[in-house]
């Protein structure tokens, strides 16, 4: 049953394929998502397949009564196809749907007491990504993070880090590798750069990263892998064991297109 469904699903794609890339989804990228003309002309072609894949594939709906566009749905899938790049056999295999929330949203959360008292708090949301093949993003910050590929903040990089972390149904910052001997490696290093990065935050020191990724360690992934790509230089300079995993594990080094 898997090698039929597997024989299926590389006839659909080929055939996706073999439609030319849209002129319109080509404009969208050049005047909108500068990392794409930084991306030498291989890979541009790669993340131009990766992004038709990914919008034949994925369905899109829109929240309080946002209409999805063209421009949405190509900035949402160039951003998330960024992580795919360098390693074309991974892919975002449980995601469904992407809802978009024209602006940030409210989210309430329950957490119960050790004596059974029940607190309902809420939250601003600029994205969350769920392990049943769901994520939800804010379309302004979704196009705030294609136009500034630089300043480490990208919410579509990082909830689909997160779906990537949840390919084997847990976020726990420990996501499926290439090569089993691989995994000792990875635990060390974002174990102990996580515990590092907790350490600076409770002392309020100064870091590359966002505090952010100092509340657990699939946020410590998430928030990792925003700086992998938008701040590689930093990354590498003063963490190169950190970014040495992250390279490894994405097949790409940023540090080469954002030189350009």
């Amino acid at each position: 049953m898997t090698m039929i469904f597997t024989f299926l699903k590389r006839r659909r794609r080929k055939k996706i394929l073999s439609q030319p890339f849209p002129t319109l989804y080509k404009v969208i990228l050049q005047n909108e998502f500068p990392l794409f003309l930084k991306l030498p002309s291989e890979q541009q072609k790669v993340l131009e397949d990766l992004i038709q894949v990914f919008l034949a594939e994925k369905q899109f709906e829109g929240c309080k009564g946002f209409e999805i566009s063209d421009e949405i749905r190509v900035l949402v899938a160039a951003q998330a196809c960024t992580l795919l790049i360098g390693n074309k056999q991974r892919e975002f295999s449980k995601l469904k749907s992407i809802l978009i929330y024209p602006k940030h949203y409210y989210s309430k959360s329950e957490q119960i007491s050790e004596h059974g008292i029940v607190t309902v708090s809420e939250q601003t949301v600029l994205g969350q990504s769920w392990e049943q093949g769901l994520v939800s993003l804010s379309w302004e910050s979704t196009k705030r993070g294609a136009a500034n590929m630089k300043d480490g903040r990208n919410v579509v990089i990082h909830e689909f880090a997160h779906q990537l972390d949840q390919e084997d149904g847990h976020a726990n910052g420990l996501p499926v590798l290439r090569s089993s001997c691989r995994y000792e490696a990875w635990k060390s290093v974002l174990g102990k750069e996580y515990s590092r990065l907790q350490n600076r935050v409770e002392k309020g020191k100064k870091t590359i990263m966002d505090a952010y990724g100092a509340t657990n360690p699939a946020e410590f992934f998430a928030v990792a892998s925003e700086c992998f790509f938008e701040k590689p230089r930093q990354l590498k300079r003063h963490r190169p064991e950190l970014y040495g995993e992250l390279k490894t594990f994405y097949g790409q080094d940023p540090v080469v297109y954002h030189s350009i």
